[in-house]
């Protein structure tokens, strides 16, 4: 039974990267999404306060840190201000320290949840975001144009490239159980259900080793499940009852392997695109995986799309939440909530669409 589990889980993993390989292929070649609207701009600041927010167990971060360091001094500017995180804070007091020493760019030099915290500070200020990605996912920089695997073109771009204004989300998750309630701002896709108990579930160890295709072997044993009983309220309209496995949050939609999974998200649309995802059985997964993979047009019982500002979900047992790709708890209701236009980011000059 676990040798045929096994070799279920390698044929999951070599699938997806071959339909992944040919995503990537199908989106160069017919360039029919641009994930942002709002053409950029330059800064037009001159000499520039830089600060940066460094997660220092990262794979790179010492060649990310010379090489900012030595960007700054060639252009004749002081030093960056450098604050690393810890354990015991990824990233809160390291970014509003930042900000209060007047930097005029905080770049935030890590993975996802680095880009998050700052992310979530900067939000709602003048002070502009640059994304030094070194994590597996390196969700936002994908969604706004950058290869992730350039570090010198990164540091080019965050310090020297041009800048725009994106949305970001917020999610409360409330526990009537434990009485527990926690908001997080997410910058990509948010979610609940089966999507959450995957990224819980997948082996850090095999993550490091393959990175996001990780989430492959998990997702596969997380396959077969209940769905649950939940209702579903868009801008405060009245509530709608579903039995779902997974509803997804969207504020853009590009993930690693380069699948578009919600082609119609726009990252600075002021709204939130959601995915309520239903299927009973293998049939259904597979339905779906095609839909996204190939981009079919044709709708789906089990793969309902709807676009709002606010979104509420109730459910009478706790479901477990993530905020691009890293657990937020168990819930019983979830309020989500876009905030248009609100952090404002450095791209690659004329990045601003296809």
């Amino acid at each position: 039974m676990r040798d045929w589990l096994f070799y279920l889980v390698i044929a999951g993993v070599v699938a997806f990267a071959a339909s992944s390989w040919w995503g990537v292929r199908r989106l160069r070649a017919k360039h029919t999404r641009s994930a942002v609207w709002e053409q950029t701009h330059s800064p037009d600041l001159g000499r520039q306060k830089v600060a940066v927010v460094l997660n220092p167990i990262k794979a790179r971060s010492a060649e990310a840190r010379a090489l900012i360091e030595a960007a700054c001094a060639e252009a004749g500017w002081e030093p960056p201000g450098i604050f690393e995180t810890t354990a015991e804070d990824p990233g809160f007091s390291q970014a509003r320290a930042a900000v209060a020493s007047g930097a005029d760019v905080v770049l935030a030099c890590g993975g996802d949840g680095t880009v998050r915290v700052v992310a979530e500070v900067l939000a709602g200020t003048d002070t502009a975001m640059g994304l030094i990605p070194l994590g597996t996912g390196n969700l936002l920089a994908r969604n706004v144009h950058l290869e992730v695997n350039d570090l010198q073109g990164n540091v080019a771009a965050a310090l020297f490239g041009h800048q725009r204004f994106i949305d970001t989300a917020r999610m409360t998750v409330e526990n009537v159980r434990t009485g527990e309630s926690a908001e997080h701002t997410f910058l990509v896709i948010a979610g609940m259900g089966m999507d959450a108990e995957v990224v819980s579930d997948t082996n850090d160890g095999l993550k490091k080793a393959v990175g996001w295709l990780a989430y492959t072997e998990a997702g596969v044993r997380h396959l077969p499940g209940r769905r649950k009983k939940v209702s579903i309220a868009l801008d405060d309209q009245p509530e709608q009852s579903r039995k779902i496995r997974s509803v997804l949050f969207a504020n853009c939609g590009l993930i690693p392997g380069g699948i578009d999974f919600i082609p119609q998200a726009m990252i600075d649309d002021g709204m939130l695109d959601v995915v309520v995802m239903s299927p009973r059985s293998a049939i259904g997964w597979l339905a779906m995986y095609t839909k996204i993979v190939l981009k079919h047009k044709k709708d789906l019982p089990v793969m309902t799309y709807y676009r709002s500002g606010k979104i509420t979900i109730r459910c009478s047992e706790p479901m477990p939440t993530q905020i691009d790709g890293d657990p937020s708890g168990e819930a019983t209701t979830v309020t989500v909530q876009v905030a248009p236009g609100s952090l404002l980011v450095r791209v690659k000059d004329g990045a601003g669409g296809d």
